[in-house]
């Protein structure tokens, strides 16, 4: 099982990195599909999900909603066209720093885990904001990548749950871990090297 999701995970290294300008009219439905069909915010929030069950009891619910709350407060400011530096450097050095915490699987108080989510939603809730389409009614739009992303971090906390239901199978989620931390290396290196 897991070296079937390691293979799926290098199978995917040939998507776009940032699939950011995929929206069409500003809608909910392309609010809610912008963090869907970005590989690297898809990868990102998949990992907080599971990163979050890693640390179980209420880590499962607040790391993802801190996730989400700092992702709001940084869309607000792309929204309002506020530059913010290294957003594309951010966003894959998130994708490799969740998928290596996960890998490492390092018990820390829930409140450090939150942080450190936080850190990255800056850069991801950035971009949802700041490529809102022309068209689009921030409210309605916002509301779509919030729920978006609310859905990717379910997806990741039940993935975790799934592959180590019982907490004794540590070794399948780091693995799954290190796959992650290997994609998000190949997207830093790509943007390095760009």
């Amino acid at each position: 099982m897991p070296s079937r999701i390691i293979m799926l995970f290098l199978l995917l290294l040939s998507l776009p990195v940032s699939a950011h300008e995929l929206h069409a009219d500003g809608s909910f439905w392309d609010g809610f599909n912008h963090p869907l069909l970005g590989f690297d915010h898809l990868l990102a929030m998949l990992s907080v999900g599971i990163f979050s069950t890693q640390l179980g009891r209420s880590a499962i619910w607040s790391v993802p909603l801190a996730f989400l709350f700092f992702m709001t407060l940084s869309a607000i400011t792309g929204m309002l066209a506020t530059p913010i530096p290294f957003v594309e450097p951010g966003i894959a050095l998130s994708v490799l720093l969740l998928g290596l915490v996960i890998a490492l699987n390092r018990e820390m108080p829930i409140s450090f885990g939150m942080a450190f989510v936080g850190v990255f939603a800056l850069f991801h809730g950035y971009v949802h904001g700041a490529e809102m389409p022309e068209l689009a009614r921030p409210g309605i739009y916002a509301m779509g990548f919030i729920l978006g992303t609310a859905a990717i971090h379910v997806a990741g906390v039940t993935i975790g749950s799934l592959i180590n239901p019982d907490g004794k199978r540590k070794r399948a989620v780091q693995l799954m871990g290190s796959a992650i931390a290997l994609v998000g290396s190949y997207l830093t290196l790509e943007l390095w090297l760009a």
